[in-house]
């Protein structure tokens, strides 16, 4: 593989310097965003800074863990949201600081949201940015302290969805990648994942968001990831809650059997009680620990 660094981002981090367990942000695009229309900025932050929407100018936030813990592997985190949102704080900065307290670099991506008013395509727009962070993450594997091998991403709800695209799809470059970087995660972590667009299976406001009112059944086909599952799709844990009314529990369990029926390797834990976003225990306080554990018994950690 090549890991040609990215000159612009070293630049950057040695000219400020960078401590550990400190939060840098960074665009992941050094120069025009594909796909994206000249409209002003429209972001907004709401929450204390907790929830983000009409994202149209995408960044990492990089979480690198104190040298001593460091441990080469590495995280891309895609909060969920519907596609409408960003829940970045829950599903992103809070998860980052925790994985670094066990050696782990996380890199919280801000994504764009699915719009026709900032995107030509809006249904490849979220995952040309999972792609560039992964490339990003790849190119600065060094300078980072990486295993370049052991760069994985993770989602929730929505960011599942995309974290499971960028997984099933990573053949195909939706960005510019001259160096021929490998846009393959070595590892998927889906937390209550949207895996589906189907109207039997899928959530209807993330296809909708994503694919607008009428999608062909081509589309629907293409971004219902169960369908898309190959022996080359990156080994895959998987959470949920049997009782999450907002994300159909069978997502996880379908994209489990394709897993296995490509001898993907694979775990799943799901929960009796836990519902969307785990506010209910046991899951509350169990998830990460589950994921730890994964990480830990596959290699990872």
């Amino acid at each position: 593989m090549n890991y040609k660094p990215c000159l612009s981002i070293v630049f950057f981090l040695l000219l400020y310097g960078f401590f550990a367990n400190a939060q840098e942000i960074i665009p992941i695009y050094s120069g025009d965003v594909p796909n994206a229309l000249p409209v002003a900025g429209q972001e907004i932050i709401r929450n204390n800074g907790g929830v983000v929407s009409k994202v149209s100018k995408p960044t990492l936030s990089i979480y690198l863990p104190a040298k001593e813990k460091a441990n080469g592997t590495a995280v891309i985190i895609c909060p969920g949201g519907g596609y409408g949102v960003l829940v970045i704080d829950r599903e992103g900065h809070e998860v980052a600081e925790a994985f670094n307290k066990v050696g782990i670099a996380a890199f919280v991506l801000k994504y764009r949201l699915p719009s026709d008013e900032t995107m030509q395509d809006k249904s490849i727009g979220p995952l040309q940015d999972a792609q560039q962070a992964i490339k990003t993450v790849r190119q600065n594997a060094t300078a980072w302290h990486i295993n370049p091998d052991k760069i994985g991403i993770m989602g929730f709800s929505a960011g599942g969805h995309l974290a499971s695209t960028a997984g099933t799809h990573f053949n195909r470059a939706y960005i510019d990648n001259a160096d021929s970087i490998s846009l393959r995660p070595d590892f998927m972590l889906l937390i209550y994942p949207v895996i589906s667009l189907t109207r039997k299976l899928g959530h209807s406001g993330s296809a909708h968001n994503l694919l607008g009112k009428d999608p062909t059944n081509l589309q629907v086909m293409n971004f219902s990831n169960e369908m898309q599952v190959t022996p080359e799709t990156p080994p895959t844990f998987l959470l949920h809650a049997s009782d999450d009314k907002v994300v159909n529990v069978n997502n996880s369990i379908q994209f489990y059997q394709a897993l296995q029926a490509d001898s993907v390797a694979a775990g799943m834990h799901i929960y009796p009680v836990g519902d969307h976003g785990f506010p209910k225990e046991p899951a509350k306080s169990n998830w990460l620990d589950q994921c730890k554990f994964w990480l830990k018994s596959s290699g990872w950690l």
